[in-house]
């Protein structure tokens, strides 16, 4: 990837908390995000999957700069965000916006629909009550929404679908270079799912609108997805095209993740059912030395908790973290499981 694709560049992010116990003494550190490095290019989307808990949330976080990472580098359209003091800062997030989970906790719920909508307008400085107003109908417009039906309603007038589409239309206000969408659509059924989506990647065909996807659904990410990135309690251990990475894993996380999917088998064409990962998850306040997965994977040896691999390429635009990656001979956790 060139400097001229890059959108946003993240480089050995880093990002840990104080955790305190009983009395609010000092209890340990969480290491929420270790280490991580990732590029998005313009006009794409890269989806991030992993379990809860695995530092997903925190990473969108750590790019947004609230709170900044302890270490690392976020370069968002060529300037460094770890090093922008406030008000360069604040114009700088202009082109980056976030889309949260909860449809209703992000709203201001006394505020009307087209208040919301205006806020990031007037925030900036679009000067003109008439000018703003007409970019926040032709925003309602654009997600489907009618300004004169919805615009005068409170967020506890809508449902959750139109809820989301206020808040993508606010985030779409100042026509930004990359949206993050944190578990954007989880709480949507799936018919509501499938309309957000849908304008997801209209968005992305008339505005080349960029995505960071974060979510824990695998399916839905591999149809939204380009590449797909995979973290394991704070790491990325895993990140490649999503075709490739969904049919040939080669880290077991991933290949565990996948094997948790339920679905058919495609040479018996019987139900399969999901393969559960053995043990249970390390605590990010005291992970495993090396590689973090070592403690439930089946493949691992002694070099596994002796050194932390890297990210290294073993197929086309696919790299792994993982001393002994996966072949084409299928998943380690369901031959255990059939032994």
């Amino acid at each position: 990837m060139t400097a001229v694709d890059q959108l946003l560049s993240v480089r050995n992010v880093e990002q840990r908390f104080t955790a305190r116990g009983t009395g609010g003494l000092k209890s340990g550190v969480v290491h929420a995000v270790s280490n991580v490095s990732f590029d998005i290019r313009a006009g794409e989307t890269l989806g991030v999957v992993g379990e809860t808990g695995s530092g997903k949330s925190t990473l969108a976080r750590a790019i947004l700069q609230s709170p900044r990472p302890q270490s690392g580098e976020v370069v968002f359209e060529g300037a460094e965000l770890t090093r922008l003091r406030r008000r360069a800062l604040v114009a700088a997030r202009k082109n980056l916006q976030m889309v949260f989970q909860d449809p209703f906790g992000s709203l201001n719920p006394r505020w009307r629909v087209t208040d919301l909508v205006e806020e990031p307008l007037a925030g900036f400085g679009v000067r003109g009550v008439a000018r703003r107003q007409a970019r926040v109908r032709e925003l309602l417009e654009l997600v489907g929404l009618d300004p004169d039906t919805h615009g005068r309603r409170r967020p506890r007038e809508l449902s959750g679908g139109q809820c989301q589409r206020v808040a993508i239309a606010r985030a779409l206000a100042l026509n930004p270079a990359l949206i993050i969408c944190d578990e954007a659509v989880s709480s949507l059924d799936v018919l509501i799912q499938a309309q957000v989506l849908n304008l997801f990647e209209q968005l992305r065909r008339e505005l080349g609108v960029s995505y960071l996807f974060i979510s824990h659904d695998l399916a839905l990410v591999r149809q939204v997805s380009d590449r797909v990135a995979v973290m394991h309690l704070g790491q990325l251990v895993e990140i490649g095209p999503a075709q490739g990475l969904y049919q040939r894993p080669l880290h077991p996380y991933t290949a565990a993740l996948l094997d948790s999917i339920p679905g058919l088998d495609p040479v018996t064409g019987r139900a399969r059912r999901p393969a559960p990962l053995p043990g249970e998850p390390p605590s990010p306040l005291h992970p495993p030395s090396g590689c973090r997965f070592r403690t439930r994977c089946p493949l691992a040896q002694q070099r596994c908790a002796d050194e932390e691999p890297a990210l290294r390429e073993l197929a086309p635009g696919q790299q792994v973290a993982c001393h002994f990656p996966l072949d084409q001979q299928g998943s380690p956790f369901r031959d255990a499981k059939a032994s």
